[in-house]
């Protein structure tokens, strides 16, 4: 804990501390808005056009950045991306174990999100 302290540095641990939630609506808010655009275009493509998917749509991504933090959620898009692929490059991604995790975390985060948006 006093390592953790000194190296984000005593004022930014303290401003941590008393202000509570700073820390988490800063996580929820890193995802940039073209990044949850682009989601909700996806997410609307799959499951219609209307208003109502608008909403569960915007839900849903909110719910993700809320879960998922922006740099782990890039890394399992990338894997996914490459996953697409053909050849020995995308049989790298295909059959590593660190990359099948990275992607479980997106897939849990995306659960998560639908259960709360779409269920809830």
């Amino acid at each position: 804990m006093i390592r953790r302290l000194a190296e984000r540095g005593a004022l930014a641990a303290l401003a941590l501390a008393v202000s509570g939630m700073a820390g988490w609506a800063a996580e929820e808010n890193d995802y940039p808005t073209d990044a949850r655009v682009d989601y909700v275009f996806g997410c609307m493509a799959a499951n219609g056009q209307t208003r109502e998917s608008m909403e569960r749509c915007t839900c849903s991504v909110d719910q993700l950045a809320a879960i998922l933090p922006y740099d782990k959620y890039v890394q399992a898009s990338t894997v996914l991306s490459m996953r697409q692929g053909i050849g020995n490059r995308a049989n790298e991604f295909k059959s590593t174990k660190i990359f099948d995790d990275k992607v479980a975390d997106l897939r849990r985060a995306q659960a998560e999100a639908e259960i709360r948006c779409y269920r809830g």
